[in-house]
């Protein structure tokens, strides 16, 4: 399959009649304005509003995909989809820019729940699916085929100044290295770090660090050095032009793929993916309601589910039951607790 070009931000501008009065990024956190009533989508009846998302670059295909699939019920509904990574859509998100954040880590209780809660920003966290990171390497590469957790460490560690593949293994070449991945604000990037170094954040800087996973797909296909990592679902998508690496986590090396990730043999690189859904805007902004409903469906995160074929890894059916329950609900959760 093709490389997927994922921008910073993906409009997508889903109506094919009448739009709803477009509510202003500054003024969603008062979501009435809208000045659209809030109809029940299945059954005929029309919606009409505006959702506002952002995050993760791992989930944002997966939430881009559901608001299509949304779409073709829901034409009067606008769905802007934004790839700020997770820590610039929580940001977003708990100044009440928008309506759900997606996400590849757990919102930081030390950090952003503050900040949600000093601006009254409620939420319901919805788990969708569990994913896997993925390290990639150049096709031409043949000799890193495994590697362990100590020596990504010492890759990647705040203190690296790994520049060769012989400096990693003496058994590998003398081929220089290059490096790209997830930027600072990304989720997998806090889950790499925490999970590789040992401290979230703690990590070399002198790489090629991004947002969107297309770049970090360029630049190791581009060189036959090259070392990255992401979504293992982005890896899945592109894996007629970069390869796969086994990790050892201390019981020998494991392959990520949807299997090891479900039965937890892919350790440490394992992880669970999220929506968060802002409490105050679910029925005064039209269609939020619907389209959580919609994305967390059977035919969406189910085992043959329309997300599976982009790379979704559905969880268990009893998980996918309970986001389900949490998707209808969407109990306010309490902040700081």
């Amino acid at each position: 399959m093709g490389i997927r070009p994922y921008g910073r931000i993906l409009l997508l501008v889903l109506a094919a009649g009448l739009l709803a009065t477009a509510v202003a990024a500054c003024g969603r956190s008062d979501a009435s304005d809208t000045g659209a009533a809030a109809t029940t989508g299945a059954g005929g009846q029309d919606l009409s509003g505006r959702i506002e998302i952002d995050g993760s670059s791992t989930v944002g295909p997966f939430v881009t995909a559901g608001a299509e699939e949304f779409q073709a019920q829901n034409s009067g509904v606008q769905v802007t989809v934004g790839i700020s990574g997770t820590g610039g859509g929580f940001e977003r998100f708990c100044a009440g820019e928008t309506d759900i954040s997606d996400a590849s880590r757990p919102i930081k209780e030390d950090e952003e729940v503050p900040v949600c809660k000093k601006n009254g920003v409620e939420y319901t966290e919805i788990q969708i699916a569990n994913d896997g990171i993925a390290v990639v390497t150049n096709k031409e590469n043949d000799w890193a085929t495994c590697l362990t957790v100590e020596q990504l460490n010492k890759i990647w560690g705040p203190d690296s100044k790994v520049d060769n593949w012989n400096q990693v293994d003496p058994s590998f070449p003398d081929q220089k290295m290059t490096l790209a991945g997830p930027g600072t604000d990304s989720g997998t990037f806090d889950f790499f770090t925490a999970e590789i170094n040992g401290e979230e954040d703690a990590s070399r800087t002198d790489y090629q660090a991004t947002e969107d996973d297309n770049v970090t797909v360029q630049a190791v296909e581009g060189d036959k050095g090259g070392l990255g990592y992401f979504g293992l679902s982005y890896f899945e998508q592109n894996q007629d032009q970069i390869n796969d690496v086994e990790v050892d986590g201390g019981d020998g090396c494991v392959a990520p793929t949807s299997e090891t990730v479900q039965d937890g043999s892919y350790t440490p690189l394992s992880r669970p993916l999220f929506i968060y859904v802002k409490n105050a805007h679910v029925d005064p902004v039209p269609g939020i309601r619907e389209y959580v409903a919609e994305f967390t469906s059977e035919k969406a995160i189910g085992d043959e589910g329309y997300l599976a074929d982009r790379g979704l890894i559905p969880a268990p059916k009893a998980e996918r039951e309970k986001f389900r329950a949490d998707g209808k609900n969407l109990t306010p959760l309490k902040l700081g607790q």
